[in-house]
């Protein structure tokens, strides 16, 4: 019961994070005033705070290990360079680098759900 209620808390958080990240790239692209209020730079964190300690729970539950279970171990891999191409993203001065970086998250939060649910480091790539 806790397994599976933890799995729908980080299944929702990927879901905010996702939305929220899109909504804000929008806004960062567009030089939006917005982007710069205070809730809308501190909500991200406390999804993704729950998001990620949510992951956590649940591999602890499950007893996963990264380094028995590459696919885990892509998605931390992944994580990283998501959490580095959404802070490229929001603190780029040029317009073009932001949208690339976003793009390339965007990519990035793909390929991990798609590890996620394959349980396979390659994600959507072993489709190509």
């Amino acid at each position: 019961m806790l397994y599976l209620t933890l799995k729908q808390i980080h299944i929702v958080c990927a879901v905010l994070s996702i939305l929220g990240f899109g909504v804000r790239g929008i806004g960062w692209i567009g030089r939006r005033a917005w982007v710069e209020r205070r809730w809308v730079k501190v909500v991200p964190h406390l999804v993704d705070t729950l998001f990620l300690a949510s992951g956590v729970a649940l591999a602890v539950l499950a007893r996963f290990d990264p380094l028995e279970h590459s696919w885990l171990a892509a998605k931390l891999v992944g994580l990283v360079v998501y959490v580095l191409l959404g802070m490229s993203a929001s603190r780029a001065a040029d317009a073009r680098v932001r949208l690339g970086a976003w793009v390339a998250a965007l990519a990035v939060f793909a390929y991990l759900v798609s590890v996620a649910l394959g349980k396979t480091p390659l994600g959507f790539l072993a489709r190509l």
